[in-house]
């Protein structure tokens, strides 16, 4: 069974899985968006938003020790130096005003010729995209039913009133 697996496989074992993670969260922070496949982009999703908040935690901390705390945690999970330096001296600055969701996903609709997996596009979010505005679903049956009666009490009322002011005058 499997029960307390929070965690996307992809096919490989743990030890690999994290080496696989650090390097793509290391190519998206040196490129600013990359190609993979839509399976790795949402693993790689959590992983890379995780070492954001890091890195904006580390800038808000008065304390300098608390800071290299967090600097060393994120360093456990992305392996690349030049990223991590580039992640807490200027990326984190991009989404100081965000509250999570720095990265977006983009299904690219084409295949790997390979192996046919489907491929993605996952990039960070620029600070002012406010993203799409989402549509609101229409009125289900039971909506629809409570807003006829309500539509039709008013209809009736109207009738009457003229018919009353007629009658004082």
């Amino acid at each position: 069974m499997r029960h307390q697996k929070h965690h996307a496989p992809l096919g490989v074992h743990r030890e690999h899985r994290e080496a696989m993670l650090s390097n793509l969260a290391a190519s998206l922070i040196n490129h600013g968006r990359i190609q993979t496949t839509l399976a790795k982009a949402k693993a790689l999703r959590p992983f890379v938003e995780k070492l954001i908040t890091k890195a904006k935690k580390a800038s808000a901390k008065a304390d300098k020790k608390d800071a290299l705390h967090l600097r060393r945690l994120a360093s456990r999970d992305l392996r690349d130096e030049d990223a991590l330096t580039l992640l807490f001296n200027e990326k984190h600055k991009e989404f100081a005003n965000r509250n999570g969701g720095y990265t977006r996903i983009y299904k690219l609709g084409q295949q790997r010729i390979s192996d046919a997996a489907e491929m993605a596009l996952i990039e960070f979010v620029k600070a002012d995209d406010v993203g799409y505005k989402k549509t609101r679903r229409k009125a289900g049956k039971k909506g629809k039913k409570a807003a006829a009666p309500a539509e039709a009490a008013p209809a009736a009322d109207t009738p009457a009133a003229p018919a009353e002011g007629e009658a004082k005058s």
